[in-house]
């Protein structure tokens, strides 16, 4: 692939292009009137520069291996890019295992995590060769028990290892930040017998091999991270060092890079995090462990919009509001928690062209039959008409997964999109048009019917 002008300017330029081609071309009309775009290029860009950003600080030769967050984008032909771009695969559930699967992302590189990992789930990642972070004690144990049923020796396990909590504290979200004092996940570091207990189960254990550490996500700063991160390298060399031997051989330091949601400027980058973690943990970095990440959000977020139509613009006390397609089902964490999760607006006429005019202060609200299906609330935006399209904007991680069924709305389809270059007429002269492809078709009305139990119509009524 050629350069790609992945800078806020390039990006915003492939955006509006997109946005007119969608409305050209029919990807969003008005029977269906919201859909999910994904930047192909885009998303290229930011794995190339994923790679980059960690083999400028590491040592030649080291090990990385980027294992993309599926939960940020539970999409097949996103997990095969991605794959294609030299990444693995975080899962937590079966389903995503499945995801990562059916995308041909290998077994060896795809990570399983989860706080709730039942014996089933344990022993297909063992037979399968995918890696393991136990979350618990108890889950440690059962590890204990099914390695010993399978007869399996340290050298034929995939890697295997611990949760660590580091405890370090929390972020300005509180239900993203994994690494406080009573944190769900891991094992707590700091509470009482605890590293003791880490040291005990690594040198009792051959076949644990691997560490791992994700301090929270949106919302933390990347130095309290690179504390989480620091803390449990620091356990990693304690116990390596209390066996005698490299005990510890790869350190998984998660992800949760923040992403700007203000504008379209990418801050921070990996680079910059990779550059901090360096400075804070150099002897990370030195080729003696190899390292896995786990980014999802800081991949895809500004590589994706959701664009919808606006149905009806109208006035209540004085205020415009936009109703459009596009409210909870597709942006539930930004309808139930604004402050934590705003989204920036782009208003486009019915061309989709991009819209100037005065900023009038309008509220902008989804489809769903609650008063708070709100998006944006006094917004200043070009006025709003019914027939115009509003596209929210950095809605390419997350926001294609979280969907929430509240009025039996149908999930909408998603669409990947690239440049290309094409010549007309006899003089041959190119020009540049917008090529979309299928990533999840939009959901029908016989498949809602056939998920909400439809083949068991009658059920209820036998009984008495």
């Amino acid at each position: 692939m050629g350069h790609v002008d992945n800078g806020s300017d390039g990006a915003a330029r492939r955006r509006d292009a997109a946005v007119r081609a969608a409305v050209r071309q029919g990807i969003v009309t008005a029977d269906r009137p919201v859909v999910g775009l994904l930047d192909v290029p885009g998303i290229r860009a930011a794995a190339a520069a994923l790679h980059t950003a960690f083999a400028q600080v590491s040592a030649p030769g080291t090990d990385v291996l980027h294992a993309f967050a599926v939960k940020a984008a539970p999409l097949v032909p996103v997990l095969r890019l991605l794959a294609e771009e030299g990444l693995g695969a975080e899962v937590a559930s079966p389903g995503e295992l499945a995801l990562a699967r059916a995308a041909g992302v290998p077994p060896a590189r795809t990570v399983l995590d989860s706080p709730a990992k039942t014996p089933a789930e344990l022993r297909e990642a063992l037979a399968l060769g995918v890696a393991v972070n136990a979350d618990s004690r108890e889950e440690l144990v059962r590890l204990d028990g099914l390695l010993a049923g399978s007869g399996a020796g340290a050298a034929s396990v995939p890697p295997l290892g611990l949760r660590v909590n580091p405890q370090v504290g929390g972020g300005s979200i509180s239900a993203l930040s994994t690494a406080t004092p009573t944190s769900k996940f891991g094992v707590p570091l700091r509470d009482e017998g605890a590293r003791e207990w880490l040291v005990r189960a690594y040198a009792e254990r051959p076949w644990l091999t691997r560490i791992h550490a994700h301090v929270g996500s949106q919302g933390c700063p990347l130095e309290l991270m690179a504390a989480g991160i620091r803390a449990v390298y620091e356990l990693a060399e304690e116990i390596n060092e209390h066996v005698g031997a490299r005990r510890v051989r790869s350190v998984d330091i998660g992800g949760g890079l923040p992403v700007n949601f203000a504008s379209d400027d990418v801050t921070p980058t990996h680079a910059a995090y990779a550059r901090l973690l360096a400075e804070a943990v150099p002897g990370l970095f030195d080729g003696r462990y190899r390292l896995v990440t786990e980014f999802g959000r800081s991949l895809l977020a500004k590589s994706g919009m959701v664009l919808a139509r606006v149905e009806y613009a109208k006035s209540a006390g004085g205020r415009r509001i936009a109703v459009t397609h596009a409210g909870a089902q597709v942006a539930v964490r930004t309808v139930f928690a604004p402050e934590a999760w705003p989204l920036r607006v782009a208003v486009y006429d019915a061309w989709g062209r991009p819209k100037d005019g005065a900023p009038e202060s309008q509220d902008v609200a989804g489809p769903c039959c609650f008063a708070g299906d709100l998006i944006a609330t006094g917004r200043p935006l070009p006025r709003l008409e019914a027939g115009d399209h509003v596209a929210l904007l950095d809605t390419g991680a997350y926001y294609f997964s979280n969907h929430f069924a509240y009025n039996t709305l149908p999930r909408p389809g998603v669409y990947g999109y690239a440049e290309h270059q094409r010549t007309e007429g006899a003089t041959e002269t190119p020009s540049v048009d917008v090529r979309f492809v299928p990533v999840r078709p939009p959901q029908s009305l016989d498949e809602l019917v056939a998920e909400s139990g439809g083949a068991h119509a009658v059920g209820l009524t036998a009984l008495r």
